[in-house]
């Protein structure tokens, strides 16, 4: 196949270039600069440029554009930064697979679009959440209306957090728990939806080779945790004790209520229905095994 990918050098594009291309698959990085490479195309998504011939003769389009959702305190302009991160550019390629006859666009998206789900499993099926992350990720996902409306096979990829060697949620985890304070969010009761890096990029490449399988897909494992267990299996898996409790004022008071109740201390009960009913298969189906590579 021919790919696009927008966002490529993240760090789930890096990986997923690597896999598609060892599977057999061309590969074009699209650039917020000059292309400057054979494999590069260069575009605006907030001027609406794109290199002329970047869709000619492609299969898909991989987007996984999206300023962090972590990386700094929301503000009102955080907030806006976070939106239009994500909307802006996926309505441009929303509208360019249309113009240019790509049949299939696979966006990501996020977990969070059920909101906190309590002690209840979700799958994709599932109602869209309240929350301000939920708000969000419809946004992002409505931003594919056009090409969904002009019959290109849509792919929405709610995706957990990522477990990796370095980089996300984990690799800023790492020194905290080797520095002996690692510990339990709040209660620890929240859900903690997870999946490791080689499965989501994995997954990426799945969707994007089985053409039969379009609309939300939960990219998580299918053991999902709660932050406790998954407090204490990092703890294991990093040969340390994890005793603490972070109380959720302290959290609270950190990063601003809404962050910190949103990110840390609650979460959906992510269950991947539609990747197993496809016969997926995770590389890292429980947590002890996904950290272990990551800790490796």
């Amino acid at each position: 196949m021919r790919v696009v990918i927008a966002g490529s050098s993240g760090l789930i594009g890096t990986s997923l270039v690597a896999s598609m291309r060892a599977a057999g698959h061309e590969v074009l990085r699209l650039v917020r600069r000059k292309a400057a490479a054979p494999d590069e195309r260069g575009w605006d998504p907030y001027a609406g440029r794109v290199d002329e011939g970047t869709f000619d003769g492609v299969d898909a389009v991989i987007n996984l554009c999206g300023a962090g959702i972590g990386d700094k305190r929301w503000d009102d302009a955080r907030k806006q930064v976070l939106h239009d991160s994500r909307v802006v550019p996926t309505e441009v390629l929303s509208a360019a697979v249309v113009e240019h006859g790509v049949p299939a666009l696979i966006n990501s998206s996020g977990a969070h679009f059920y909101g906190d789900t309590g002690s209840r499993l979700v799958d994709e099926d599932a109602p869209a959440g309240h929350t301000y992350m939920a708000r969000l990720t419809q946004d992002w996902e409505a931003a594919t209306s056009a090409a969904q409306a002009g019959g290109v096979r849509v792919v929405l990829m709610r995706t957990a957090v990522v477990i990796s060697p370095s980089g996300g949620v984990f690799g800023r985890l790492k020194p905290v728990f080797q520095f002996f304070l690692g510990g339990k969010l709040g209660t620890g009761e929240q859900f903690f939806p997870w999946v490791s890096l080689d499965d989501v990029v994995s997954a990426y490449r799945f969707v994007t080779e089985h053409q039969e399988i379009r609309g939300p897909v939960n990219v998580a494992a299918p053991t999902p945790v709660t932050n406790a267990e998954f407090t204490k299996a990092a703890g294991a898996a990093l040969n340390r004790p994890t005793p603490w409790v972070v109380p959720a004022f302290a959290l609270k008071t950190l990063l601003g209520g809404e962050m910190a109740q949103e990110l840390l201390l609650s979460g959906p009960g992510l269950t991947p229905g539609v990747l197993e009913a496809h016969g997926f298969p995770f590389l890292h189906p429980a947590l002890p095994s996904a950290l272990s590579a990551a800790v490796a």
